[in-house]
C-alpha cells in the first residue's frame, strides 16, 4: 500500500523491516528554513539553536572540520546521546509516527530551484536518537534548529508536538532522477549509521551502513551512529551533492564525506576516517544489509504463491587477482558466516540480478526493481576478507543478510585509519564480466533416488554482452565439493535462453555443511564467473 498521495519510490515494508535501518517513511513531506516562507527567519532559528547544537554549530567549515571534531571526540570517553523524548512522542505506534509529516512545500532550497532539495525526519518510534543538521555555504556552517512549524501533526498524535529544539532523526535528499520536473527521493540517512539509495526507475531495497562492529558476535553487535550531518549547498549547475557526517560509538568515532551523483546507477563516493577508542578487531568496512527469504535454490518449508522473495539474490566479488565470484544467497537453518579471503579486492556487493516480474509476481513489493549495491575500493585495502553473514528468517520483514570487508589486521586504539570507496546503486555491475555470468541457481531433491538425500543443482549461465558464443568453442565444467560427493556433472546448451546449463548431483554423505565450487571454461576465451555455494542440511 502507498503511504502518501504523491509519487514516491519508497516501499511500504519500511518500518516493519527493522528497527535500526534507515528505512524512512513515505508519508513524510518536505521542509525549508528560508525566511519569507511562512516560518521564523533563519536568524531566529540560529539564535534558538545556539544553546542546543553540540557538533553542527554555526561557524567556519572546511573539508577537515568533521575530522577535527571526531579526533577530539575520540580523545574522551564515549557519552551516549540523550535519546529521551517529550511524553507526546513516547511509545508512538507506526501509524502515529507517520502522521507527523513534513510540509510538502518547504524543502530546503525549494525556492531557489537548485538541482537538489533537503528534507528532515522527525524523532519518534524507533528513531529516538537526536541528529544535528547544518547547511554549508561559502565556507560557513549554519545549524538548522528544530521547529514544530516545519511539520504537520495529524489527528493520531495525542497532543501538540514539542516547541523546544529536540533535533531531528535523519535527513533525506531529493532530486529529479526520474523526471526533470519532479524531485524523487535519491538518498536517506536515518537510524544509527544506516543509509540507502537507488538508481533511476528503482524502488528502495537494501541499505548500507557507515560501519559494522561485532556483527553476529555472541557479545552483541555495536551500532555506531551518525550524530550530525553537514550538507553542502549545491550550485545551480551541480550534478552532485556532498554530505558530511560525524560517526560515534563506544569503540570509535569517524568522519565521513559522501558525494552523491544520481542516475542509473546512482553513485556515492565515500571518504572515511576512523579514530578508534579501542582496538577494532571485529570491524566491517562498507557494509551492506539486505533481505533474502527464499528463491529457486531453496524453497524448504515455503508455502507462498510467489516464486521468489528477496531484495538481493547473490554476493558478487571481483578479487584482487581479477577472478569474478558469484555466491547465491541462502536462508539457512542456522546462522552462517562465510569469509572470502583476498588481498586488494577490486569490488564486492549484494546484487539483485533477476529483473523479471514473473520471478516474483508481487505487485506491491516490486522486488524486480530493487537496487543492487556494488562497492569498489579506492586504493589498496590490503589483506582481509569479504564477509557474508546469513541469518535465518521466517519472514520477508527481516533484513537477514550482511556483507562487508573485514581487514585482517586490527585497527589500533588511538590511531587514525582512512579508507575510500565508490558505491553504485543500480543494476548488476559490468566489472570484469568475463565470458558468462550466472543467471540463476536452482536445486531440489534428485529424482530417481528414492528417499535418499541426494540433491540436484542446476546453474544457468548467460553470455556477457558482445560475446561470440561460437568463437568460445566447447564448454566444460569442473565442480568441487569440500565434503560429500559430486556426480553426474552435465554441461549442455540452453536453447531456450541461448546460454549454458550446468547440472550436477550432490551426495551429502551425512554431512551437514558442504562448500561447493563450479567453474565453467571454454576452449577459447575467458571462463565464466566462478560459482560458489554453501549447502546446509
Amino acid at each position: 500500500m502507498d503511504l502518501t498521495n504523491e509519487p514516491t519510490t519508497t516501499d511500504d515494508t519500511a518500518l516493519t523491516r527493522r528497527q535500526m535501518l534507515s528505512k524512512s517513511l513515505a508519508a513524510i513531506g518536505t521542509v525549508t528554513v528560508a525566511a519569507g516562507a511562512g516560518l521564523p527567519s533563519l536568524a531566529f532559528a540560529q539564535q534558538q539553536a545556539a544553546t542546543q547544537a553540540q557538533f553542527a554549530v554555526n561557524g567556519p567549515f572546511r573539508r577537515s572540520t568533521v575530522a577535527e571534531i571526531a579526533r577530539k571526540l575520540a580523545a574522551s570517553a564515549y557519552v551516549a546521546p540523550d535519546d529521551s523524548l517529550p511524553e507526546v512522542l513516547q511509545n508512538l505506534s507506526y501509524d502515529q509516527y507517520r502522521d507527523i509529516r513534513f510540509r510538502p512545500e518547504r524543502s530546503v532550497w525549494y525556492d531557489r530551484k537548485l538541482p537538489f532539495q533537503l528534507q528532515l525526519f522527525h524523532r519518534g518510534l524507533y528513531y529516538n536518537q537526536p541528529v544535528e543538521v547544518a547547511l554549508v555555504a561559502d565556507g560557513q556552517a549554519t545549524h538548522l534548529a528544530y521547529d514544530p512549524e516545519l511539520f504537520t501533526a495529524g489527528p493520531l498524535i495525542p497532543g501538540p508536538i514539542p516547541k523546544e529544539d529536540i533535533g531531528f532523526s535523519g535527513i533525506r535528499i531529493h532530486g529529479p532522477i526520474n523526471s526533470p520536473d519532479y524531485y524523487d527521493e535519491i538518498a536517506v540517512f536515518q537510524g544509527a549509521s544506516y543509509f540507502r539509495s537507488l538508481g533511476k526507475g528503482e524502488v528502495y531495497g537494501l541499505s548500507a551502513r557507515g560501519l559494522a562492529i561485532k556483527t553476529a558476535d555472541p557479545e552483541g553487535e555495536e551500532f555506531p551512529a551518525f550524530r550530525a550531518f553537514w550538507v553542502e549547498t549545491p550550485s545551480e549547475a551541480a550534478d552532485t551533492i556532498v554530505v558530511h557526517a560525524l560517526l560515534d560509538s563506544p569503540s570509535t568515532t569517524g568522519a565521513y564525506r559522501f558525494t552523491l551523483r544520481p542516475g542509473m546507477p546512482t553513485q556515492i563516493d565515500v571518504e572515511a576516517q576512523l579514530f578508534p577508542r579501542v582496538d577494532l578487531v571485529k570491524v566491517g568496512l562498507a557494509p551492506g544489509t539486505s533481505m533474502f527469504f527464499f528463491s529457486s535454490n531453496d524453497r524448504r518449508d515455503i508455502d507462498d504463491f510467489r516464486p521468489k522473495v528477496h531484495d538481493s539474490d547473490g554476493l558478487l566479488m571481483v578479487t584482487g587477482r581479477g577472478e569474478r565470484l558469484w555466491r547465491p544467497l541462502a536462508n539457512p537453518q542456522e546462522l552462517q558466516i562465510s569469509a572470502f579471503v583476498d588481498t586488494a579486492p577490486r569490488g564486492f556487493g549484494l546484487i539483485q540480478r533477476d529483473r523479471d516480474f514473473k520471478s516474483y509476481e508481487d505487485l506491491e513489493a516490486a522486488y524486480e526493481r530493487r537496487p543492487s549495491l556494488w562497492v569498489e575500493p579506492l586504493g589498496d585495502w590490503g589483506t582481509g576478507a569479504v564477509t557474508l553473514i546469513e541469518i535465518p528468517t521466517d519472514s520477508e520483514v527481516h533484513d537477514n543478510i550482511v556483507a562487508y570487508w573485514a581487514p585482517r589486521e586490527k585497527i589500533p586504539a588511538g590511531s587514525e585509519y582512512s579508507f575510500s570507496y565508490r558505491m553504485a546503486w543500480g543494476g548488476d555491475p559490468a566489472a570484469a564480466l568475463g565470458s558468462a555470468t550466472v543467471a540463476s541457481t536452482m536445486s531440489g531433491r534428485a529424482l530417481g533416488f528414492g528417499d535418499t538425500d541426494i540433491r540436484l543443482f542446476v546453474i544457468d549461465y548467460a553470455f556477457a554482452p558482445g560475446v561470440d558464443r561460437a568463437a568460445l568453442g566447447e564448454a566444460k565444467a569442473t565442480v568441487n565439493s569440500y565434503k560429500g560427493a559430486v556426480r553426474n556433472v552435465v554441461v549442455r546448451e540452453n536453447a531456450i535462453t541461448g546460454g549454458i546449463r550446468l547440472s550436477f548431483q550432490l551426495d551429502p554423505a551425512g554431512e551437514a555443511l558442504i562448500e561447493l565450487r563450479a567453474l565453467l571454461t571454454f576452449e577459447q576465451g575467458p571462463p565464466a564467473e566462478t560459482w560458489v555455494f554453501r549447502w546446509t542440511s
